[in-house]
């Protein structure tokens, strides 16, 4: 469950702590207050995208943190096999964004964004206030079907997707060498050539780094002889050279060292540093008697370093890379050389898994099917909690032409809200407020069989009033039984049923506006009832109808 919320520096929230507790949290306040900025700045913690605009002006930096307590064993070895180390039973999610770069951590260790979302997937679940309108697409069915049935589906889903993955690339690939006669055989004598010049070459790794080096020494013998010319003269030959004053120093060190100590250990430096001249003078000389200026082996090395360029022009930057081209030359080649056979041998691969993937769709269909028609029955029950009176629900499981990644099964749910109707598209014949409705009677069936601590609900109850926000208030609570649920608001009925209620202010200043959240006490939460309740004027009798209302909440919850 979400322990705590911590926000800094985003949007107009300066600086929020808020901590949650168990069953039904819910979020009230004034339009504008900063509802949404509050559940916005969970989504951003659990890997949402940030505009660095979010950044409060004048913040170097904006930060949001998230805590929770994993107390779920199943869950916590998910997430250990996700690679996050636990100290304790609580995991701390945070997310510091400044205007170049944001740094991603789990329990302090750096992570990526794909790594949080993992992780929240396995943590929470976030209704949005437009989320509902993902029940217009069918992909949508398909998704909430497959989560009901994952129990039963035993990993058949994955498997099926990468079957047809594998599938489709196969294809894919035969498709792709689909070669007429003629172009095959005029692809043969092309790689033929190809790869007969790059073995010709007989590239080395990092041949083409000594012929450059090579090349340059080359390129400049008359400098080098020169210039090493020029130090022999200056070290050893020439009078006053560095050798002839090395030795008249020595020489005069000589007389006096006996007299101090000190000078003769100048001495002996001196004495080291003729004998490295001498040494230096020796290995010039005998290197310039050995240096050849000559343009023979010039003009070879450079036919070489030009042919090695040219190579590698044609083939790849690098040697490894030409080597990798012709190696794929090879593969190629052997293929084209033994078309048919490759072809057969191809097809009977996809033959292969064709079949695999007709099984597996066939299996995972039946316990769609199966798993289709209990759900159909829990989300109508639910739906009539939540005021669907006479509702007609289905889902129907059809068998499409073509395979894909999950396998033949076009989903979609059916419905019918009045006496009389047939049985409709759900986004056809569905209002907006029907919608919440029934994407909230999925989330509760769904939570009686996931093991997803959080839910958070972003005024779910748009389009809703009456008797049947009553019911939806009551079905949150239901949720709020097994689940921690954290709820905005702006009904009375829900603010009613909360087992912990905040209030969300914005304060205005000068030239500075911050937005705040505290946790109501008992009479601070019947005076926000009444605020709900009453607008503009809070009176005593709005007063008397918001206690009532939330006795009545407690007693409808210790009936539950």
């Amino acid at each position: 469950m979400l322990l705590n919320l911590h926000v800094k520096n985003l949007a107009i929230i300066d600086e929020i702590e808020v901590d949650f507790t168990n069953h039904l949290n819910v979020l009230t306040g004034e339009t504008g207050a900063g509802k949404s900025i509050i559940i916005g700045s969970i989504n951003i913690a659990l890997g949402g995208k940030v505009s660095k605009d979010m950044i409060q002006k004048g913040a170097e930096f904006a930060l949001v943190e998230l805590l929770f307590s994993v107390e779920e064993e199943k869950t916590r070895k998910k997430i250990e096999q996700l690679g996050v180390s636990f100290e304790d039973d609580t995991l701390l999610i945070s997310r510091k964004m400044t205007q170049t770069r944001t740094i991603n951590r789990i329990n302090g260790e750096s992570v990526t964004v794909a790594m949080i979302k993992k992780v929240a997937d396995l943590l929470i679940d976030i209704h949005g206030q437009n989320e509902q309108q993902s029940l217009l697409h069918k992909a949508k069915h398909l998704e909430i079907v497959d989560r009901y049935a994952k129990e039963q589906m035993q990993g058949k889903e994955e498997e099926l997707a990468q079957t047809y993955y594998e599938y489709k690339k196969l294809s894919e690939e035969l498709a792709q060498n689909e070669v007429p006669e003629e172009e095959r055989l005029r692809e043969i004598s092309f790689m033929q050539y190809e790869l007969e010049e790059i073995e010709n070459a007989k590239l080395v790794s990092g041949e083409e780094e000594e012929l450059a080096q090579e090349y340059r020494r080359l390129s400049n013998a008359a400098d080098i002889a020169q210039g090493l010319s020029e130090v022999y003269e200056m070290t050893s030959r020439e009078s006053g050279s560095v050798s002839d004053k090395l030795s008249e120093s020595i020489r005069v060190l000589s007389r006096i060292a006996e007299y101090d100590d000190t000078i003769a250990e100048f001495l002996n430096q001196l004495s080291d540093i003729d004998n490295l001249v001498t040494d230096v003078n020796r290995d010039i000389s005998a290197y310039m008697d050995e240096f050849d200026t000559g343009t023979e082996e010039f003009d070879a090395i450079e036919k070489r370093l030009d042919f090695v360029r040219g190579i590698k022009a044609k083939y790849g930057a690098t040697t490894e890379q030409v080597l990798a081209y012709a190696q794929e030359l090879r593969e190629k080649l052997q293929k084209y050389q033994e078309y048919d056979d490759y072809r057969n041998e191809l097809r009977k691969k996809i033959e292969a898994e064709e079949k695999k993937l007709k099984t597996l769709s066939k299996e995972v269909s039946d316990i769609r099917k199966k798993c289709a028609a209990v759900l159909e029955k829990e989300i109508t029950e639910a739906l009539i909690d939540l005021n669907f009176l006479q509702v007609r629900f289905a889902i129907e499981v059809r068998e499409k032409e073509t395979y894909s990644a999950n396998g033949m099964d076009d989903i979609e749910f059916m419905i019918s809200t009045n006496p009389g109707q047939d049985l409709r598209p759900l986004g056809s014949a569905a209002s907006g407020g029907e919608l919440s409705r029934v994407m909230l009677a999925v989330k509760a069936v769904l939570a009686e069989h996931d093991e997803i601590g959080t839910m958070i609900f972003d005024e779910i109850d748009v389009g809703i009033s009456g008797r049947t926000a009553q019911m939806v208030a009551e079905k949150m609570a239901l949720i709020g039984r097994k689940h921690q649920v954290i709820c905005i608001s702006h009904l009375a009925q829900i603010a009613a049923m909360a087992d912990t209620q905040y209030l969300i202010e914005k304060e205005n200043q000068k030239e500075h506006t911050n937005s705040q959240i505290h946790r109501l006490n008992q009479e601070e939460s019947v005076q926000e009832l009444a605020r709900i309740l009453g607008g503009a004027q809070i009176t005593d009798a709005v007063l008397q109808n918001a206690r009532e209302m939330k006795e009545l909440a407690c007693r409808v919850k210790e009936e539950m």
